[in-house]
């Protein structure tokens, strides 16, 4: 298991891979720890992509400072494992807490990368998340890690998803309680709990760039995505149907196949960020569609009714 060094902390992390392909690096949500990363890098190894995956300071089996970890120490850690990339086309995704970290390393960094993916994402607090995000912390601080799941499983999954697994919930959430530790977690939600906004710096991405957003995305809602989709000038954002917020988890083909396309997209010259807004397909190789004319993209995808 190889380590990086970012001061006096060690940062857990996994290359697989040719040296010589184009990566993605795919930056962790803010519970999550990188194995949940591993259709992901199959599907990406079997499109000729290296795949860099890592805890963050805080996660898995990465160091876990007892005290406050900022942001600015979890982009450093990921300038670190990007350094160790040859210098070949990169491309950066990142999920939640992970997106945030990837806007802002390539706020920092857009020459090093060739297209970024934030997905379920925010460059700014709203009140709703704000005072979520502290009621999720409190949580946190009461129960401990298995009440912070009981809390964020049906916020971030469908029914449909959920509902093969309620009895054997336990066994799902373990290896959480195994790798995250209560007092890291709580300094993973403080550093972003408070934090000054970037919608400001978002203009200095000058990557190409596509988001990624839930249809039912319940806790960064797509008005969260149209702050980027409007702020990033060389962007365009795609809607999951039917998806919440951990879309990467219930629809895996789907996601790993969007972010293939992307870089397959950008690196032959084909990608347009126009700031257009477009529906996925239900399912891998499918047809992106444009967003239908006439109808309001801030909320749900437009559907014929059902006749009886």
């Amino acid at each position: 298991m190889p380590f990086l060094a970012h001061g006096s902390y060690r940062i857990r992390y996994e290359l697989d891979g040719p040296a010589n392909a184009p990566a993605y690096v795919l930056v962790n949500g803010l519970t999550q720890y990188a194995e949940l990363w591993g259709a992901y890098r199959d599907a990406l190894l079997a499109r000729h992509f290296r795949v860099a995956t890592f805890d963050l300071l805080g996660q898995g089996a990465s160091d876990k400072p007892g005290l406050f970890i900022s942001q600015e120490d979890q982009v450093a850690a990921l300038h670190l494992l990007i350094g160790e990339l040859d210098d070949g086309p990169v491309f950066l995704s990142g999920i939640s807490f992970g997106g945030l970290i990837a806007l802002r390393y390539a706020i920092a960094h857009s020459q090093r990368l060739s297209g970024l993916v934030p997905m379920s994402c925010f460059a700014e607090l709203t009140p709703q998340l704000l005072l979520l995000g502290n009621a999720l912390r409190t949580g946190l601080i009461l129960g401990g890690t298995g009440y912070l799941q009981d809390l964020l499983l049906p916020m971030n999954l469908s029914d449909a998803w959920l509902k093969p697994l309620l009895n054997n919930l336990d066994a799902v959430k373990r290896q959480g309680w195994l790798v995250n530790d209560v007092y890291a977690l709580q300094n993973l939600m403080e550093s972003f709990l408070d934090f000054e906004p970037i919608t400001p710096r978002l203009p200095s991405i000058s990557v190409p760039t596509m988001i990624l957003n839930g249809e039912f995305d319940f806790l960064t809602p797509r008005s969260l995505h149209e702050t980027l989709r409007t702020h990033i000038p060389n962007s365009s954002l795609v809607i999951i149907p039917e998806a919440y917020h951990a879309f990467t988890l219930e629809k895996p083909a789907l996601t790993a196949d969007l972010l293939a396309r992307f870089a397959e997209d950008v690196m032959a010259g084909r990608w347009h960020g126009d700031g257009g807004v477009w529906i996925a397909p239900q399912e891998a190789g499918g047809p992106l569609t444009p967003f239908p004319a006439g109808y309001d993209h801030l909320r749900a995808i437009p559907t014929p009714g059902k006749t009886s």
